[in-house]
């Protein structure tokens, strides 16, 4: 019986990119442009869940959807250019391509920016799915026959729990090691650097 093809999902966010300088200088912008008061440097401390959820935070409910779009459309201009990719990113990518295998990219970012920071940064994915968040993330993940998800917030940990991946968790956002592990990450890697080594064994100890 053959194994089905590798496919690994990443998230985005703190996890392929830091994208906290970008992030920020948008927040920055927007409120600017509203004059209405954002923490910025508060707010990408908790990056992860929806835009919405955030600015519920500086923003009364009626004008949430407005600013969002108002975000979502200021954002290639100030949040593009500003992030990098975190530290074996690139070489995580790399390493399920050289087994054969798929990677994707499920975020709960708008999905046209998300493509926008992975062309800027030369990150190839084999699909980008955005605007899932959580459990959600489940559909994509099923859908493209992922067997495991990497990412950085417990949301992350649900989603492939959900989805019956296995999780991989990375130290590198706004959860530590120790709440990856209490939401039920099934590997909890300090970052991408490690992805590599920690795929080899996974793959030694049968088939991918």
């Amino acid at each position: 019986m053959t194994s089905r093809a590798l496919t690994v999902g990443f998230d985005l966010d703190m996890t392929l990119i830091d994208s906290r300088p970008g992030i920020r200088a948008a927040y920055q912008a927007l409120s600017a442009e509203t004059g209405t008061y954002i923490d910025a440097d508060l707010a990408v401390t908790r990056l992860g869940p929806p835009l919405e959820q955030e600015l519920r935070n500086w923003f009364p409910e009626e004008r949430i959807q407005a600013m969002g779009d108002r975000y979502r459309e200021i954002y290639p201009t100030y949040a593009i250019a500003p992030t990098l990719a975190m530290p074996g990113a690139r070489e995580a990518v790399a390493a399920v391509r050289a087994r054969g295998g798929r990677a994707i990219v499920v975020t709960a970012k708008h999905e046209p920016n998300a493509k926008l920071h992975l062309a800027h940064l030369g990150i190839e994915a084999d699909a980008v799915i955005g605007w899932l968040w959580a459990e959600a993330k489940a559909q994509a993940l099923r859908e493209h026959e992922a067997s495991v998800y990497v990412g950085d917030h417990t949301g992350d940990v649900r989603g492939a729990r959900t989805a019956g991946a296995l999780s991989v968790a990375v130290a590198t956002g706004p959860c530590d090691a120790a709440e990856l592990r209490a939401a039920g990450a099934d590997v909890v890697l300090g970052g991408l650097t490690e992805f590599a080594g920690w795929l080899d064994a996974y793959a030694a100890a049968g088939p991918v």
